[in-house]
């Protein structure tokens, strides 16, 4: 959540609330919402670390706000991510250590543990293909968000029915 929330701030001052709805407007529903209490805690923590900066602002009738914007130390740390690669490959897969010592432990089934997981993977690509269905066709970048997760979950299918006929063949 840090550097989303640094990369915001990179077009202006904001608060909170405001950081929490741009993300959501942004991302779409199929990204999970981020917490109120997540942000300002994040904000508090980049703050205290120098990152950007806060400034009360009085307001009549309503509590007072605060307005963070970003440091010139936020802004290296900005461009410092967008210079990083993501390199995540899923070689610390939960599932496959399952069914890795699946028959270690003889407390569950390969093929099982496989289906199951076919299963869940189909529901989740359900649910995407109405998230996409419902949301804002302007929204481009919820759209790719969405054909993304979709691309995925399509990969860990085809992925599913190797490891599948793999043990099958070993049977």
């Amino acid at each position: 959540m840090r550097l989303p929330l640094l990369a915001l701030l990179a077009r202006g001052p904001a608060h909170g609330y405001e950081l929490k709805q741009d993300l959501e407007q942004l991302l779409g529903a199929a990204y999970p919402q981020p917490n109120i209490g997540q942000i300002y805690v994040t904000l508090a923590r980049l703050e205290k670390s120098g990152l950007i900066e806060g400034e009360e602002i009085e307001q009549s009738n309503r509590p007072n706000k605060k307005i963070y914007h970003l440091t010139d130390a936020g802004r290296e740390a900005l461009h410092a991510w967008y210079e990083e690669t993501a390199d995540e490959p899923r070689v610390r897969d939960e599932f496959f250590m399952k069914l890795a010592l699946a028959p270690q432990t003889g407390l569950a089934d390969q093929i099982a543990l496989i289906n199951k997981q076919r299963r869940q993977y189909l529901n989740t690509m359900r649910s995407l293909s109405k998230l996409a269905a419902a949301e804002n066709r302007d929204n481009r970048i919820a759209q790719l968000l969405i054909e993304g997760a979709m691309l995925h979950l399509q990969a860990d299918l085809d992925w599913l029915e190797r490891c599948q006929e793999e043990l099958e063949e070993l049977e």
